[in-house]
């Protein structure tokens, strides 16, 4: 769990365990960026300001910066958000690093021109509402979200994610927080991917590109 309004020690219980996961000398989830933000990151160009979600150890938000993007992101992990700034100093790459949990992070609104959220599959159904509101404020008109996430049936497959329902992401779900917007590509499909040492295998995958209007 993260931190909400009714329940603030969730932050450093989710922290601890972050830490803890991010604790070992390489990389939980590798040091490439997520494929499916590889193949749509054209949605951005050079100078682009963009926001990367709970980023972990850096992989997505380092691999963008060197491509010229103006990049921000942030973690609940302390361990994570050192180890991403290592990773950018070796890459020679600047970012906007912040040790932050989802609900506490500033979130300015009408920013950016591009949103990454790659696995935020540890988010309840509440935080998950919250977190899809604050995206929605915090790109321009015409920002771009880039998102993928786990659907129902990784339960089968348990190559990543938690074993948990309710966390995991559906096509009705994902129109649905994004009413009137343009939905770019909305794709539920299946690959074997290979990540670090957290996921790998067959996958039960859902991605979306979506424009504010």
């Amino acid at each position: 769990m993260q931190a909400s309004p009714n329940n603030p020690t969730a932050f450093a219980d989710a922290a601890e365990m972050w830490n803890k996961r991010f604790s070992d000398d390489g990389y939980l989830f590798g040091t490439e960026p997520n494929v499916w933000l590889r193949e749509h990151s054209s949605q951005w160009k050079a100078g682009h300001r963009v926001l990367c979600v709970a980023d972990g150890e850096g992989r997505n938000s380092v691999w963008l910066a060197g491509k010229g993007l103006e990049v921000d992101a942030f973690d609940i992990s302390e361990v994570g958000v050192a180890k991403a700034k290592k990773l950018a100093a070796g890459r020679k790459v600047s970012i906007g690093l912040t040790v932050s949990d989802c609900d506490t992070y500033p979130w300015p609104q009408n920013t950016y021109d591009g949103v990454a959220l790659i696995f935020l599959q540890f988010a309840d159904p509440d935080l998950r509402a919250r977190l899809f509101t604050n995206i929605r404020q915090c790109l321009k008109p015409g920002g771009v979200l880039v998102l993928q996430g786990y659907t129902p049936k990784q339960l089968e497959y348990k190559t990543g994610g938690p074993p948990t329902l309710s966390h995991l992401y559906t096509e009705s779900m994902v129109r649905e927080a994004f009413a009137g917007w343009e939905i770019v590509e909305l794709s539920e499909y299946e690959e074997e991917l290979r990540e670090g040492d957290r996921h790998v295998g067959r996958s039960a995958l859902i991605g979306l590109v979506a424009r504010r209007q």
